[in-house]
This record gives structure tokens, sequence and C-alpha cells, in this order.
């Protein structure tokens, strides 16, 4: 099994944080004992701080390096492929968002935000918005999958959509990400 440690430095994604940089790991008591945090300071928040306890390993199983600009492309061309199934109970379908933003899991993440789009394209057909909790989580999943892959292909994250749809064309994937 590959060591998982991580140092001062290191990029990470830590669940729906996001893009984290690993600051170090310090010792913090915050609750009668001492013990190991790794420090991670938030891309998209640099002035929150988060703290995963190292022992933890329901914690740090949601970290993860990011992508190499490989693995980015790879996902990209394997969007029109990527099942999208609408949730039609509501409640369910809620309960599947949290799941996928705990995880952050860019697959998962990916058919979510198709089967959302997808869904607010229909229903826009109809003169029809978008629930404003799906709309929430369709932002929070695309800025947690964009700043990721906008870190790994050093581009703006308003550069990501069109950057995606450009390679899906030029495959010949025709799929509206």
């Amino acid at each position: 099994m590959q060591d998982k440690r991580y140092a001062a430095g290191d990029t990470v994604v830590y669940a729906a944080q996001g893009v984290c940089r690993v600051e170090g790991i310090e010792q913090k008591d915050f609750g009668g004992a001492p013990v190991e945090y790794y420090v991670l300071k938030p891309v998209e928040a640099p002035h929150s701080t988060v703290y995963v306890p190292v022992g933890n390993p329901a914690l740090t199983g949601k970290m993860r390096r990011v992508l190499s600009p490989e693995e980015v492309r790879e996902l990209i061309q394997a969007m029109p492929q990527e099942p999208s199934a609408w949730v039609e109970d509501e409640n369910a379908r809620k309960e599947t968002y949290r799941r996928i933003l705990s995880q952050g899991d860019q697959r998962e993440l990916i058919r979510a935000i198709k089967a959302v789009y997808l869904h607010q394209k229909s229903l826009r057909e109809q003169g029809k918005k978008l629930h404003m909790a799906d709309e929430r989580f369709f932002k929070e999943a695309e800025k947690i999958l964009y700043s990721e892959f906008a870190l790994v292909l050093h581009l703006q994250p308003d550069q990501v959509l069109p950057f995606i749809t450009q390679q899906i064309e030029e495959s010949g994937g025709r799929q509206e990400a």
C-alpha cells in the first residue's frame, strides 16, 4: 500500500474544500490531548485553515494528491461516455449531492454535474428553472472540479469550461459539458 503521508508544500484535494496546499503538520490540542494534524490552506479561501487529524483514516481518506495534466485530459476525454442519472426524489438527490461533495471523487462530480446540467437544459426548454438546492450543488461541484483542472492545466477558472468543451469537440465527443 502506498504511503499517503503528505508534506509541507504538497498540493492536495480535500473533499468539499477542493484544492489545498499543505502548510505543514502540527501538534494541536483541540480536545484534551495533543494530536498531529495536517494544516491545509484552501486555494479558493486562503484565509481559511483546515486541520485534518493525521491519524484519522476516515478524514485523511478524503485527501488525495491533485491529478496530473494527463489524468485531467483523460477525464475530459471520458466525459461524453460518463453516465448521468437524474435522481427524481428530492431528498435522495440532496443526500447523493452531500455524499458526492464530501468524497470529492472527480468521476462522481462529473456524473452529477452532467446530470444536473442535462436536467437544467430540459427545464429551460419547458420555460422552468432549476431548483435552488440543485443550482447550489451544481456551482459547488463545478468549483471543486474546475479549481483542480485550472491549477493542473495552468488555466484561469473561467477558462476551464471552454477548454473542456473544445477538447471534447476536437475529439469528436460532441457532448456539452
